[in-house]
């Protein structure tokens, strides 16, 4: 189904004002789009088979610059401030005038795709891109239809990627001259001036969190998901280095995914048919499956290379901390096919608590659950980004809210819904310090939070003796198989213990400062779940 050079009107681009463009790249194999990279000059073939390529002067996604068009659809109901930013009708409109103008006669790549691995919920993409390469990360990142579904495919949203052109800040009524735009009521996604792929794979994420919960009653996440032997659905939440990718990746389990699903009543599906993974000193001792896919079809973004100019070395961050890989999930062994599995039996939310106070494992109830995902904490330590010299509290609400049109506490509240409908259990993952801060205590074993993890989704910790934590009320089991039990309560592995009581109040007031934000749209049996600072631990 794959055709060099077809007209605007057979690929259907007329209907969105791009009847001018030359010529249509419809549907290339990724074969085939790997040689118009290369000989365009955009990108080299690694030793591995996988295409390397340059994202340009954007090497990430550029959050001051996305925008949400504000009309009578999203005007009452989406979440406006610093993540959403206002973009009006008109300004789209003259802007996407421009841009087609801009591609107008130049030759365009066309991928038509889908998102959504339940039938149900498919929402059908068409994506039209400048690059050839660009167009390879969406055939990488979305689920695949087949030659029959090709020929009768009706796209519901459309994005159009333009990483040359740039906009005009004064004219166009953007930031600067790179922009990512949503417009719900179009139905279209335009990005322009960066050469980011995370734009194009965030936007449909973006798109699917407003979609879902707003008029289909899924409750959206950012989270990995896999499946156990007996069928057991669980799911994983965590913002980077938490452990999220490694700890979801597990032999005895199939993966479902590793970023985004949806939560319907049936059970949890799969949002996309790839994976965007971090690279920066992958190797294949700490992430086999991660490094193993990186083969011919893969796309390596941003990294650096060995001296014979095609061995990659994952750590060069001469370009940039974020290097990148994007793959067809079927590079991994091990998934579910299809991308879904049941109700989640449990969730597990990961933090790297690099203050040493949170226990490495403990059972949340719903309010509590429900009062920690729209907190999203981990912390960052020294040398994870420029200027860090001692640990630094991150709150990311939902662990996602970049990619949240709606307020936070929509979904905490469906989050509550679903435990209750589901009797779920929920997991805190602490897979940072014990027995001190970073830099006088150490990590967490992963052995030991591997063992953890293990021991909640057999259920060996459903009837064992639980103490609750003074401050964060948390209830913390008093034994868990193949895990010493003086690290489950966090306050004995320090020596200074009136330390631990300080440190414990320090990180409870940042958890309370971050709420206030939500506070005013939060349930009482939310904020009842808050940490209480208090001297007594």
């Amino acid at each position: 189904m794959n055709h060099y050079g077809r007209k605007a009107a057979e690929a259907g681009l007329e209907s969105i004002g791009l009847g001018g463009v030359a010529n249509v790249n419809w549907n290339l194999t990724p074969a085939e789009l790997v040689e118009e990279t290369i000989i365009q000059g955009q990108g080299i073939l690694t030793n591995t088979g996988a295409l390397a390529v340059d994202t340009g002067e954007f090497t990430g996604r550029s959050p001051k610059d996305r925008f949400v068009v504000c009309d009578a659809e999203t005007e009452n109901s989406v979440w406006w401030g610093d993540v959403n930013i206002k973009f009006t009708t008109a300004q789209f409109d003259a802007l996407y005038n421009r841009m087609a103008a801009y591609l107008s006669n130049r030759d365009v790549y066309v991928r038509d795709a889908y998102a959504c691995a339940d039938e149900t919920y498919r929402m059908n993409i068409r994506v039209v891109t400048e690059f050839s390469w660009s167009n390879m990360f969406a055939y990488n990142m979305f689920l695949r239809p087949n030659a029959d579904e090709l020929e009768n495919f009706t796209p519901d949203w459309h994005i159009v990627c333009a990483p040359e052109f740039m906009a005009i800040p004064e004219i166009d009524g953007t930031r600067q001259h790179n922009f990512a735009i949503l417009n719900f009521t179009r139905k279209m996604i335009i990005i322009g001036g960066t050469g980011y792929t995370g734009e194009i794979k965030k936007g449909i994420f973006s798109v699917l969190n407003y979609v879902l919960p707003h008029h289909r009653n899924v409750l959206s996440m950012h989270c990995s998901a896999n499946v156990g032997a007996d069928g057991d659905t669980a799911v994983f939440f965590g913002l980077s280095g938490t452990g999220k990718t490694t700890l979801s990746s597990d032999p005895n389990r199939r993966l479902i995914g590793d970023d985004e699903h949806g939560w319907s009543d049936k059970g949890v599906f799969n949002f996309e048919g790839g994976c965007y993974a971090k690279t920066i000193d992958l190797s294949r001792e700490k992430e086999p499956q991660i490094y193993d896919a990186i083969k011919f079809g893969a796309i390596l973004e941003n990294i650096g290379f060995e001296d014979d100019g095609c061995t990659p070395d994952y750590t060069d961050k001469s370009k940039t901390e974020n290097t990148r890989v994007s793959y067809p999930i079927d590079h991994i062994d091990n998934i579910m096919v299809p991308s879904a599995g049941g109700v989640p039996q449990n969730i597990f939310f990961l933090t790297c608590d690099a203050f040493g106070v949170l226990p490495p494992i403990s059972r949340l109830s719903k309010g509590q659950a429900m009062y920690h995902f729209i907190s999203g904490y981990t912390a960052k330590v020294a040398g994870t980004e420029a200027g860090i010299t001692e640990p630094q509290t991150a709150f990311s609400a939902c662990f996602g809210a970049p990619f949240l049109p709606l307020h936070p506490t929509k979904y905490a509240e469906m989050l509550g819904r679903k435990i209750d409908e589901s009797n779920v259990r929920v997991w805190l993952i602490n897979t940072g310090w014990s027995g001190g801060s970073y830099g006088e205590g150490k990590r967490i074993s992963l052995k030991y939070t591997r063992a953890m993890i293990t021991a909640a989704l057999n259920g060996q910790l459903d009837n064992v003796e639980y103490n609750t934590h003074k401050v964060f009320g948390l209830q913390m089991p008093a034994a868990c198989p193949d895990v010493p039990a003086d690290i489950l309560w966090p306050r004995n592995t320090w020596s200074n213990k009136e330390a631990y009581d300080v440190k414990a109040n320090e990180l409870a007031q940042k958890f309370v400062t971050n709420f206030t934000k939500y506070s005013e749209f939060a349930s009482e049996e939310i904020l009842a779940a808050a940490p209480q600072v208090t001297a007594a631990v």
